[in-house]
């Protein structure tokens, strides 16, 4: 079955013309050795082999962030099938578009020299004719990002049979954040990408901060064997680790076990030697089975959302 993803090739884009020009697509993190027969059909087996050549090659470089960087080599490298889609923005709000063509192929001592061969197509998407969902995948953090579950939106959008449309803009209030574009939060719809926009006006913001590596956002939708973690945040002193989980309406208690699986991830497979995990369980609504559950576990914490909406007659 063909697979979609958005591919960053350099930050704004940087090498996309150099990748369009040389029909490839590619990436380097550092690990300067040929991958053929080095990439096990298991991305954990990768991670745990080049987690520490990429610690290595870079002294500053934390767990969590090397972890991020296996991941995109790995799904660049291997889990890219022959004749699945890759979007990649080109810095001014359009994504090329093109079909992987070959496995994995090593190109020493040229730029993104980890490589597949990519027959580019003659034509771009533009942002503005996704949907809000489909812009709000392809905004998420992180060199490779799945899209397939927008494959059949993207099929169209490559037949022009797809309008755009441009929804008028209100205020809604989300607890005390006044939100000058409520379009990105949708009624509930976006309420990852709008914690996220929002986290430094949130309480979470006064002892956490989402994690980044090399300036760039990296913690939402964290993939991990144990599914993504909605966000992933460090304490300011780097102590701790927090977890979030986003339920957009009620949540039972079945989400303590979810969060719960989480945490013990990233106890296992993510937290530096000393560093704690904490969880942190958003939704609008709970349950008093959700409190009993929530009442033995101290690590785990609840926070309700409120959402309000305005007319202002013109």
């Amino acid at each position: 079955m063909k697979n979609y993803y958005r591919v960053m090739l350099g930050k704004k884009g940087y090498h996309l013309d150099q990748c369009v020009a040389g029909g490839f697509l590619g990436t380097d993190y550092d690990v300067d050795e040929d991958l053929t027969g080095k990439l096990p059909d298991n991305w954990r087996d990768f991670n745990r082999r080049f987690i520490p050549v990429i610690l290595a090659a870079n002294p500053g470089k934390s767990k969590i962030g090397a972890g991020l960087a296996c991941g995109a080599l790995w799904t660049a490298s291997k889990g890219m099938q022959i004749g699945d889609i890759v979007l990649s923005p080109d810095g001014c709000g359009k994504y090329r578009v093109g079909e992987v063509t070959s496995d994995y192929f090593f190109a020493k001592g040229q730029s993104l020299p980890h490589r597949r061969s990519v027959r580019w197509l003659d034509r771009s998407i533009d942002r503005l004719a996704m949907s809000e969902s489909l812009r709000g995948s392809t905004a998420a953090t992180g060199t490779v990002v799945w899209i397939s579950r927008h494959g059949e939106e993207i099929e169209r959008l490559l037949g022009g049979s797809v309008s755009v449309s441009c929804p008028t803009v209100q205020v809604v209030a989300v607890g005390a954040i006044d939100v000058e574009d409520p379009v990105a939060f949708a009624m509930e719809k976006h309420l990852e990408d709008f914690l996220v926009q929002n986290w430094k006006q949130t309480d979470l913001n006064r002892e956490f901060s989402i994690f980044e590596e090399d300036g760039e956002l990296v913690g939402q939708q964290y993939a991990t064997d144990a599914g993504p973690i909605d966000i992933l945040a460090v304490s300011k002193d780097r102590q701790r680790l927090l977890v979030v989980e986003l339920k957009r309406g009620r949540a039972s208690d079945a989400v303590v076990g979810q969060i719960l699986r989480y945490m013990g991830f990233v106890k296992d497979q993510i937290a530096e030697p000393g560093q704690t995990v904490e969880g942190v369980i958003i939704a609008l609504t709970d349950d008093q089975k959700l409190r009993w559950a929530i009442s033995a576990v101290p690590s785990i914490t609840f926070y309700r959302y409120e959402v309000s909406f305005k007319l202002v007659k013109g």
